[in-house]
């Protein structure tokens, strides 16, 4: 191998609990620890702590930095409060996405960008392009290490190794200098599993003890470590976007069901705005719907969609469900077909295999 993997401070603690590593856009991360299957059934029911440190962190700051987060992000970064996170888009002027990423309101004119490990440079690049007046950026991915502690039993298991109340911590809220294992963190409430949980930002050395301290407290409760496998069998039954796969510089916002998180009244105009009016003034030509298979066969990222024998889009992600075995995915459809009970074909190894729209997100869970 040429290129050498990039490691994440936790890479020396994956082998102590059975990590199996693969190539992650550039990082040799674990897959899995025990079985993606496993390690999923312990996120939906009890817990499982993650690794994500690959992820990006890019400061904001200076006394316009909100006015320059307003013309960058698709969101109203003016509602964000101190101590608030926020889910945002990042676009190219056509209305294709650079990342998507969150946002958190860390002082009056500081904000802290968590971006997704792949497109760490490529981001800091495209925002650093476009800045103005007072403000700074900093890239200081290499300075932080972060960790994911996802689940139902998540608060209870936390809370044994601080003296902070974490149910104080709202969803998507988050505070700083939170004291945990004897380390002084960022604790966010937030995650990307569908369950409630928290996400960890600290010093290399910090998040590396409190992954064993964690994962040691939560022994008697079930919490295992988990890898990228079950992270994204997780995300894909909450229908959570992955990007690169439904969003891209080639998919917008607006197509892959994020519309949510971009506010096309606002002004001064984001990056990207007016063309997503305009798509939307026209109407969507593609949107992003679930399916189910009623054939044989799993859909898989990239096969193609057919609608008597017509091809009409491509699946974006695709597997079978852990917990329910059912055979769904998410599909970037012609529109007009974009209505559940509407039966397709997908491409299978050559051969057309029927499914059908239906209702998403696959999972939901019980508040």
């Amino acid at each position: 191998m040429t290129n050498e993997l990039k490691r994440t401070p936790l890479f020396d603690e994956y082998a102590k609990y059975g990590g199996k590593t693969i190539d992650f856009g550039g990082w040799e991360l674990p897959v899995q620890f025990s079985s993606i299957k496993e390690e999923h059934d312990a996120v939906r029911n009890r817990a499982g702590l993650f690794d994500v440190s690959h992820m990006g962190e890019i400061f904001v700051e200076g006394t316009d930095a909100l006015s320059y987060l307003q013309k960058m992000l698709s969101n109203d970064i003016s509602k964000i409060a101190i101590g608030g996170a926020q889910y945002s888009a990042l676009c190219y002027e056509n209305g294709g996405v650079v990342d998507d990423l969150l946002t958190y309101r860390l002082e009056d004119n500081r904000y802290l960008l968590c971006v997704n490990a792949a497109n760490i440079e490529k981001d800091f690049e495209w925002l650093q392009q476009h800045v103005e007046g007072d403000v700074t950026l900093t890239n200081a991915s290499s300075d932080y290490a972060q960790i994911a502690l996802q689940g139902p039993v998540s608060e209870e298991v936390l809370q044994t190794l601080t003296d902070t109340d974490l149910s104080t911590i709202k969803y998507f809220k988050f505070q700083d200098n939170v004291t945990v294992g004897g380390y002084s963190v960022l604790v966010s409430r937030s995650g990307y599993t569908g369950e409630d949980g928290f996400e960890i930002y600290g010093t290399p050395a910090a998040i590396k003890d409190l992954w064993n301290k964690i994962l040691e407290a939560g022994k008697d409760k079930g919490v295992v470590a988990a890898g990228l496998g079950a992270r994204d069998t997780l995300r894909f039954e909450a229908c959570l976007p992955l990007y690169g796969q439904e969003l891209s510089k080639d998919i917008t916002p607006l197509e892959a069901g994020i519309g949510f998180a971009v506010k096309l009244a606002k002004e001064p105009q984001f990056i990207g705005q007016q063309a997503l009016i305009d798509l939307k003034e026209k109407g969507l030509p593609r949107k992003l719907v679930g399916i189910e298979m009623i054939d044989k066969g799993i859909p898989r990222h990239d096969y193609k969609v057919f609608k008597d024998g017509v091809e009409i889009g491509i699946v974006t992600t695709g597997t079978q469900s852990p917990m329910t075995k059912r055979n769904i995915g998410l599909v970037l459809i012609d529109a007009k077909f974009a209505e559940v009970g509407i039966e397709v074909e997908i491409e299978i190894r050559g051969k057309l295999a029927k499914a059908v729209i239906v209702e998403t997100p696959f999972y939901k869970r019980n508040k």
